[in-house]
């Protein structure tokens, strides 16, 4: 992680080439006031003895981490500050892979992100999604190359004619998923980002449902003509699937996938009530997700909100100005219960985001298991 935007002003005499958080605007000025740098230092300890306990460490040889994330319009949202940013930064630093969406067109902030990441971490970016479907929206894939490599494979799902002719509901998925292909260690595997049609209305179910029979179907004919070791297949991201969504989880087993099992049932949206964000397998034998010492699965919600953006008074006082500065018609603020109101309907939300991240570890070495299957056939 690069923290010099973070330093004070006197440490940065000769290094001022080297800050992110400037604004062009305003003759490339520091976006970070002392009262500003001095929040965001402490809140990131906050958040990195949050990650340290509710996420597995990285170990070489052993394990990897994958996470997928909604980031709320990222790019689009404009009055997200340096801030935030640095706590998407540290949360996304925790992992090896991490799948988004909802990144726009303008990618100032992800470029940004990057910075503060540092040179070791990589990506891929698929282009927006046209039309008003496609909410201006495309996905990315952010990776530490010294933990994973990108295999070359990357490109988007777009439904042939063929497999559409017939169906009258329609013709593509709203938002044009990704297929991108990893490596580590004894891993190859290709993960497919998705963020399907919303809505819990019938119609809406309807369509969704038929999304994902499409995808299903042409990711298994993808699959046929794969080398054995590339067919490992995950498919992670804003699935948008509600708890009475059976239907649709039942196409997914039924072409051989399986949920992550420390996901399942788990709310990861910021209102803890629905479970949008999922992460589905499709994997060969040797291809492990890690466990725990009583065997369950290692995977989960990482609930950011438990260590930035607390929902206390004192945390949120602190905000009270930016608040005031950034809401349309700020005269509605006149008491803590509209600052609070405000805070988790909006200001949290639009700072960090709407979901939350999911995540699951991978074991890396497969050797073990490998080995042993070899000797019980002598």
């Amino acid at each position: 992680m690069w923290y010099n935007d973070l330093r004070p002003d006197n440490e940065l005499t000769s290094d001022r080439y080297s800050l992110i958080m400037l604004d062009p605007d305003n003759d490339y000025e520091r976006e970070m006031n002392d009262e500003d740098k001095k929040r965001t230092i402490a809140n990131i300890l906050e958040l990195k003895k949050g990650i340290l306990k509710d996420i597995p460490s990285k170990t070489v040889d052993r394990n990897l981490l994958l996470a997928s994330w909604n980031i709320k319009n990222f790019g689009k949202l404009l009055n997200r500050t340096s801030e935030s940013l640095y706590y998407i930064a540290e949360i996304i630093n925790a992992f090896d892979i991490v799948g988004i969406q909802e990144i726009n067109s303008d990618i100032t902030q992800f470029k940004k992100l990057l910075k503060l990441l540092g040179s070791n971490w990589k990506y891929t970016l698929s282009d927006v999604t046209e039309g008003s479907s496609g909410n201006d929206e495309r996905f990315g894939f952010i990776y530490d190359s010294t933990r994973v490599t990108h295999s070359g494979l990357a490109g988007e799902l777009v439904i042939p004619p063929e497999m559409i002719s017939d169906n009258p509901i329609i013709e593509q998925l709203k938002r044009t998923p990704t297929f991108t292909g990893f490596e580590s260690g004894w891993r190859k595997f290709s993960i497919v980002s998705v963020h399907l049609h919303p809505g819990d209305d019938a119609d809406d179910k309807v369509l969704r449902k038929e999304e994902v029979k499409l995808l299903l179907d042409l990711l298994e004919e993808k699959m046929k003509d794969a080398p054995y070791e590339d067919q490992n297949l995950i498919i992670l991201g804003d699935t948008n699937l509600y708890e009475d969504d059976t239907e649709i989880v039942d196409l997914f087993t039924d072409k051989g996938f399986v949920e992550s099992e420390g996901l399942i049932g788990k709310f990861t949206n910021t209102s803890l009530n629905q479970i949008y964000d999922r992460i589905f397998l499709n994997v060969h034998k040797y291809f492990k997700v890690g466990t725990d010492i009583d065997g369950d699965e290692r995977g989960g919600v990482f609930n950011l909100f438990d260590y930035v953006y607390k929902n206390t008074q004192q945390e949120i006082a602190k905000y009270h100005p930016l608040m005031l500065q950034h809401k349309g018609d700020p005269s509605t603020l006149t008491s803590h219960d509209a600052f609070e109101s405000y805070f988790n309907s909006y200001w949290k939300r639009n700072q960090m985001s709407d979901h939350l991240p999911v995540w699951l570890e991978i074991e890396v070495d497969s050797s073990p298991s490998f080995l042993k299957s070899k000797l019980s056939k002598f």
